[in-house]
């Protein structure tokens, strides 16, 4: 394999038009919502100077996630999905206007700023479950994990840079031009959608066994490679998400500087784009199971070495290691997920994955609190990080269609 081969595969991007410009859509629409989402954080904070309240912004878009997600996947395959996500895209645009006029015209209140973030979130969680089938029907087999590749990229640059630039912004003009942007990103999303063919769900009617949430669990269910792909993913964030610890470490390690606090989510972000920018080996593996285990399993001892690190030198390429295996594991289970969900099947277990996805790490950061009361922030770190090695090595012995798993050419 040629020096060419292991960086980013951007062929995707050159030999389908309509995922060009789907991902432009995307990638704008999410690095709008990085910039709205840190005016958020620093408006809560500015006007109430609450730690609760601030903690509250979670909560306000968590619950509506929970509560909708599983609503959209069912909807997601009864529907043609490009037209469902397109009415989503103007709700999100509507709501993302009205957080700004809001916040422009000055009222001292945040109630109305989480009652809109709310409304946001739920429609967030009705349309993802029918976004995420579009690129699977777009692209298959080396393409597929190329563009699961670059879209997760976006993710990452834009989680990078947002709130560096929303900072920036803030200082020199306010919270308002932050939120103007996200309604504006959202116009660009808007017509990425409009302009993809019809997306009805494939082999649906007398192919699909059974309706709603039920039969799309028994599809997992009698299904090791999603039960699998799930699991591990589990395994990573429910056992060992660490943005909790980083307070508590930097307090015990490093003096409480916020200065260096600044750097800890940051280094995983940095080790998510570097792997991004060189997954071309990845992405053209047939071996994505193995692929997702792997990185599953450096993850964790990327935690415990972060853990076990006494100096600061140490510590930040420890999460760099941990954000590149994340991002890692991310397109592989992607993968996995996509290419082993008959489509008339995908908007269900999307909304599972969702769930997964959304779930597993809050509830990740509040298991490491809750260590981190009794034993510390680097031992919590790095027990989470030894439970997730051991169990995704419990996975690959358990389950071995997934490590035996092989994408069909």
């Amino acid at each position: 394999m040629s020096r060419a081969s292991a960086l980013l595969d951007v062929r995707p991007l050159r030999e389908s038009p309509a995922f060009l410009r789907l991902w432009v859509g995307t990638t704008l629409s999410v690095f709008g919502s990085q910039l709205a989402s840190f005016a958020v954080l620093f408006l809560v904070w500015e006007r109430t100077g609450s730690a609760a309240l601030v903690g509250a912004i979670g909560g306000a878009q968590a619950v509506p996630m929970l509560v909708f997600a599983l609503l959209g996947g069912r909807i997601a395959d009864s529907v043609d999905r490009r037209r469902l996500v397109i009415v989503i895209r103007v709700g999100q645009l509507l709501a993302s206007t009205i957080l700004a006029a809001v916040v422009i015209s000055g009222t001292a209140s945040v109630v109305p700023v989480f009652v809109v973030i709310a409304i946001q979130s739920g429609l967030n969680a009705v349309g993802a479950p029918a976004s995420k089938t579009f690129v699977p029907r777009l692209l298959s087999g080396e393409r597929l994990s190329a563009g699961l590749a670059l879209t997760n990229l976006s993710f990452q640059i834009s989680m990078l840079v947002g709130p560096l630039i929303g900072g920036l912004v803030i200082a020199w003009a306010g919270v308002g031009p932050c939120l103007v942007a996200n309604p504006i990103a959202f116009v660009f999303a808007l017509y990425g959608v409009a302009r993809l063919p019809s997306m009805r769900p494939e082999g649906s009617g007398a192919d699909t066994p059974g309706s709603g949430f039920f039969a799309a669990a028994r599809l997992v269910a009698r299904t090791p490679v999603l039960i699998g792909a799930f699991a591990t993913d589990l395994c990573v964030t429910l056992l060992s998400m660490p943005i909790a610890l980083f307070p508590v470490i930097n307090a015990e390690r490093y003096g409480g500087s916020s200065v260096t606090l600044g750097l800890f989510q940051p280094a995983l972000a940095i080790g998510g784009v570097l792997v991004g920018t060189f997954s071309g080996r990845i992405t053209r593996s047939r071996r994505q199971g193995l692929v997702m285990l792997v990185s599953g399993g450096i993850w964790g001892v990327a935690l415990i070495a972060f853990g076990a690190a006494d100096r600061l030198w140490l510590a930040l390429p420890a999460l760099a290691l941990a954000g590149a295996a994340d991002v890692t594991s991310v397109v592989s289970r992607a993968t996995l997920v996509q290419e082993a969900t008959p489509d008339a099947y995908r908007g269900r277990v999307n909304a599972i994955d969702y769930l997964v996805g959304v779930g597993g790490p809050q509830l990740g950061n509040l298991r490491a609190g809750l260590v981190a009361s009794a034993t510390g922030g680097a031992a919590s770190a790095m027990l989470g990080g030894l439970a997730a090695a051991l169990g995704v090595a419990s996975i690959a012995l358990g389950i071995p269609a997934v490590r035996r798993y092989r994408r069909s050419e």
